[in-house]
């Protein structure tokens, strides 16, 4: 029953690889073994990588940092109540991080360049620096170059090299220059590398200083561009101010609407008219209360004597005084002298004169009360006239007042502006002078005792390290990728065929006649290993007899006409009637080495049927091998294997030989072994220990299968025994049973 062993197309996989390096590597044992297989590969690149970082550690040249920080003062300083024009910096995160890139802009350290001279430093301006040899044969092809054309520089194109140069001073610096913020703190760190440990730290202090001037003078700026601005705004306002208040005064005078204080002068005579008709009409009321009391006390016929106008009289009172002694003095000589007495007639003659007198003033008081009434009537005509022209007048006024608060309004409001900012830009002036930055000084850079960089104790380790990760990672590398077939394991588990073993590589004098070593060891390694393959090219197929083989390869010079020989010899030696056949047509090798002279008659011409097969086949008379040649001069373009006459020739080799061995030409090369590979009953594939490619072996099994050949399995041909079993292809206890091969 033959053995059919599919085939794993994804063995040769890229993940296949890496999947089988890594158990490999895995395994401790197998591990230094792998190292061991590749120790000379290990030890170049370890060395390699650590005396590279050597070299650059000792002829590096040293470097010092200074540090510096300062930190953002979240803490407000309000000297007096003003407000700031350029507000400081709140405690923020972004704020920090703003002002780190700040720090590190070009700008600022323009100025610290120009501050400390760094153009005129070699470390910070490459054009100060000797010119390698390069720079030098480069500076003269371009003399050379344009020394005919070569005119005087303007001055701006002087300029432009100066600006040039400080920017490659500047790029320089900032390379050299760091700035960071400290953890979670408001505090930034200034870095400052240079070859100079003072220059180091004076760099360092020179970018807080000018950080710090930056923001002074980002905050003097801001105010002075800010007072310059509210100046030219308030003369712009003063004069908005007096042009809205003439305004006001202007509409005022024109329309009439003069105040005295807080009211016009028509609601101002509008009042008095009202107080003065008010007056005057209570005293025309009186008036004609009095004269219409008068008339009264007339007209019931009670004399006006008693009215209160004739009680106020002092001429009445006068009168009525005199009347009432003229009285006395008539009853008294009424008395005395009856009624016909000349001093009663004179007396009534007084009293008749004092009544006429009396009457005649009540008449007069009379006649004044109604002059007092029309008077007062007239009065009050006349300020009801006077309101009710004021009163049009104030209409007219109160019209115009309506445009009048309008001007108002607009002067109130310019005036109020300018107030405003008269007041900030006295605010401003004043806060000129309490400006401050809004982060101060923590530390100042010290002068650095000893070089940042290189570091010697650490480059050297860190060498050591990366001289035993790059060494490993070579050496996984080269067994990640190694293409070739190393061991019998592989061939069984990545393409599912048998392994046949391994045969050792010949001695030195033995390595072009396996022959004689054969013959010279019968119990060496060597011979047990192809006793081991006869074993199993026969019991490759339990079912039926294995009679014929084909020993291929995929690729020249793997081996395989040597194995052929080898079996052939040693299936011989164990009294086996065995044939090998050389079927490899482009070089005869078998023939070279099996034969002590060139054959005359060979496999074509049994082929061909031009002599018969005893008179093709040699004899070795001291194995009994018998060998069927080619023929050196004998070549030909049909295609041997694959005609009817091999078929019978076959037939015919098969009745009298018990063994049958064809060496082939490479698989992959010839068609005809293909053809070959398909008659036989089983075929032998050798492959060149670290030689043979996977893909190679890959293709070769593939093209047998297309052909239906019975593969018998693989062998691996010249095999290092000492380096196979020590670098951890073989098994561990090779060392105990290797006394049986001696």
């Amino acid at each position: 029953m033959t053995s059919q062993y599919p085939i794993d197309h994804s063995g040769s996989s890229y993940l296949g690889q890496l999947n089988e390096a890594a158990d490999r590597i895995s395994d401790p044992g197998q591990a230094l073994r792998t190292l061991k297989r590749h120790m000379l590969l290990f030890i170049a690149v370890f060395f390699a990588t650590f005396l590279a970082i050597a070299v650059y550690t000792f002829q590096a040249t040293p470097s010092y940092t200074a540090y510096s920080s300062v930190i953002i003062d979240a803490r407000e300083k309000n000297v007096v109540d003003l407000g700031s024009v350029l507000s400081g910096l709140p405690p923020e995160a972004a704020v920090v991080d703003t002002e780190v890139e700040i720090i590190r802009s070009r700008s600022l350290a323009t100025k610290v360049a120009n501050h400390l001279n760094l153009i005129s430093n070699p470390e910070f301006n490459p054009m100060l620096r000797e010119p390698s040899a390069t720079d030098s044969v480069k500076s003269f092809v371009r003399g050379l170059i344009g020394r005919s054309s070569a005119a005087p520089q303007s001055a701006a194109e002087e300029q432009a090299a100066v600006t040039a140069e400080m920017d490659l001073v500047v790029s320089t610096l900032l390379s050299k220059t760091s700035a960071n913020r400290i953890d979670t703190t408001y505090g930034i760190l200034i870095s400052a590398k240079s070859e100079d440990p003072k220059l180091a730290a004076a760099i360092a202090n020179a970018i807080v200083d000018q950080y710090l001037v930056e923001q002074l003078d980002a905050k003097f700026d801001a105010t002075r561009r800010a007072n310059s601005w509210l100046e030219d705004r308030l003369a712009d306002l003063r004069e908005e101010v007096a042009v809205a208040e003439r305004a006001v005064e202007n509409f005022r005078n024109e329309s009439g609407l003069i105040t005295t204080g807080t009211t016009t002068l028509s609601e101002q005579q509008i009042g008095d008219l009202n107080a003065q008709l008010i007056q005057q009409r209570a005293q025309l009321a009186e008036a004609e209360a009095r004269l219409s009391t008068v008339r009264e006390l007339s007209t019931r016929g009670t004399t006006a004597e008693v009215s209160g106008e004739a009680l106020r009289s002092t001429v009445i009172s006068d009168l009525r005084r005199q009347e009432a002694e003229i009285l006395r003095e008539k009853a008294d000589l009424l008395n005395r002298y009856g009624q016909r007495h000349p001093d009663v007639e004179r007396i009534n003659t007084e009293q008749a004169n004092i009544q006429t007198q009396i009457s005649t003033e009540l008449q007069r008081i009379v006649s004044n009360l109604e002059g007092e009434v029309s008077i007062a009537r007239r009065r009050v005509q006349s300020l009801q006239g006077s309101i009710n022209s004021a009163g049009s007048t104030l209409a007219q006024n109160n019209r115009a007042s309506v445009r009048l608060r309008e001007l108002e309004r607009d002067a109130e409001a310019n005036r109020s502006i300018y107030e405003a900012f008269l007041a900030r830009f006295k605010q401003t002036n004043e806060q000129e002078g309490l400006a401050e930055p809004d982060a101060r000084i923590l530390s100042n850079a010290a002068v650095p005792n000893g070089p940042s960089f290189p570091k010697t104790s650490l480059n050297l380790i860190l060498g050591l390290g990366l001289g035993l990760l790059f060494g490993t990672g070579a050496v996984i590398a080269s067994e990640t990728f190694a293409t070739q077939i190393s061991n019998g394991e592989e061939i069984e588990e990545r393409f599912k065929l048998p392994f046949l073993g391994n045969v050792p590589k010949l001695p030195g004098k033995y390595k072009r006649n396996a022959k004689e070593y054969l013959q010279d060891n019968p119990t060496s390694a060597y011979a047990e290993s192809f006793r081991n393959l006869r074993a199993s090219i026969i019991f490759a197929d339990l079912d039926s007899t294995i009679q014929t083989v084909a020993v291929t390869s995929s690729q020249p010079d793997e081996g395989k006409t040597t194995i052929t020989q080898s079996l052939g010899l040693m299936a011989a030696m164990s009294g086996t009637k065995t044939l090998v056949v050389d079927g490899d047509f482009r070089r005869n090798k078998l023939s070279d080495i099996s034969l002590t002279m060139s054959p005359e008659r060979g496999f074509l011409e049994c082929l061909f049927g031009e002599c018969e097969i005893e008179e093709a086949v040699s004899i070795d008379e001291k194995t009994g091998l018998h060998v069927l040649p080619l023929t050196p001069d004998r070549h030909t373009p049909r295609d041997v294997f694959g005609s009817r006459a091999f078929d019978n020739l076959l037939e015919q080799l098969k009745e009298k030989y018990e063994f049958i061995i064809f060496d082939t030409g490479p698989l992959l090369l010839l068609a005809e072994t293909r053809v070959l590979a398909s008659k036989v009953d089983q075929v032998v594939v050798v492959s060149r220990w670290l030689k043979t490619s996977r893909s190679a072996l890959k293709q070769t099994i593939s093209v047998l299968k297309e052909f239906r050949a019975n593969i018998a399995g693989v062998i691996l041909n010249q095999v290092d025994a000492t380096k196979y079993h020590s670098h951890g292809y073989g098994h561990s206890g090779y060392k105990a049973y290797t006394k049986y091969y001696t």
